[in-house]
């Protein structure tokens, strides 16, 4: 099978007035069709600079990402962008915030029309069409933020801690519904997160980054050995606790605590 996405020898450095600081170092991975990868690292590392360059929004200083085999630079439309935050506007009904990205991009058709009631109806937004963000819970405004990206039919899908504002109960419940919701369109996504549990439970393989400039230190292929898993079901698997302890320690291997003992995982804690 071909990669969808190809990140080839990735550099970047910021530059200011104060001076030069080096993001990312010669970072190189793939994504396949339909693989759903998580990317996880230490605070500030560039996760999400990293994210900016596959959708175009950044250029690297060296290297180049071909999407399909052709630079992201000349269709970035072909790529859709979850925040952290759902962005959605108060003054327009839930259902005219699913159309903005089609409205942006003048791709307003009867057939694109009938692809979002199909996922309005589908992800039990339909009933709520008409009611304003506010009139819902965040968990379902992810849901439309989800289905306004997805409107666009893109072929990759970047997802950068889209449930980082939720409380802890409702972002559980969210993932698993945006994790169904992917593998059952048929998505390729890339997700950024701080959660490690998180990533275990969603991710088909996960790469770790390093500290600034981030290179990718492992790139650890996800197997809990679970038919028809979901991220709720994920956690409950026999091997999910060795594979958050194994990436645990990877993202720890270099720090040490006062005392110089290493840090210890909250899953092999005693």
């Amino acid at each position: 099978m071909n990669p969808l996405l190809e990140v080839k020898d990735i550099s970047l450095s910021y530059h200011s007035l104060s001076g030069e600081t080096n993001a990312l170092s010669h970072i190189s991975f793939c994504v396949f069709p339909g693989e759903f990868v998580a990317i996880v690292g230490p605070s500030g590392c560039g996760k999400s600079t990293l994210l900016n360059l596959i959708c175009g929004l950044l250029r690297p200083d060296k290297g180049e990402i071909l999407l399909n085999h052709t630079s992201v630079f000349h269709n970035t439309t072909r790529v859709g962008y979850m925040l952290q935050r759902d962005q959605l506007l108060e003054w327009r009904s839930i259902y005219r915030n699913v159309l903005l990205g089609l409205e942006i991009q003048h791709q307003v058709t009867p057939e694109k029309l009938t692809y979002v009631r199909h996922l309005l109806k589908a992800y039990g937004l339909e009933r709520f069409q008409d009611s304003h963000p506010s009139q819902l819970s965040g968990g379902m405004r992810q849901r439309a933020a989800l289905i306004r990206t997805l409107a666009l039919e893109p072929e990759l899908l970047l997802l950068d801690e889209p449930f980082s504002a939720l409380d802890y109960q409702t972002r559980l419940k969210v993932a698993d519904d945006i994790g169904k919701i992917l593998k059952k369109e048929s998505r390729t996504a890339i997700l950024v997160t701080h959660d490690v549990s998180e990533a275990v439970s969603m991710a088909d393989r996960i790469l770790v980054l390093t500290k600034r400039p981030a290179t990718i230190q492992k790139n650890i292929p996800i197997d809990l050995e679970l038919p028809g898993r979901t991220p709720l079901s994920s956690r409950d698997a026999p091997k999910f606790k060795y594979y958050f302890n194994l990436i645990w320690k990877e993202l720890n291997k270099n720090d040490t605590d006062i005392s110089g003992t290493k840090e210890i995982s909250p899953l092999s804690a005693p």
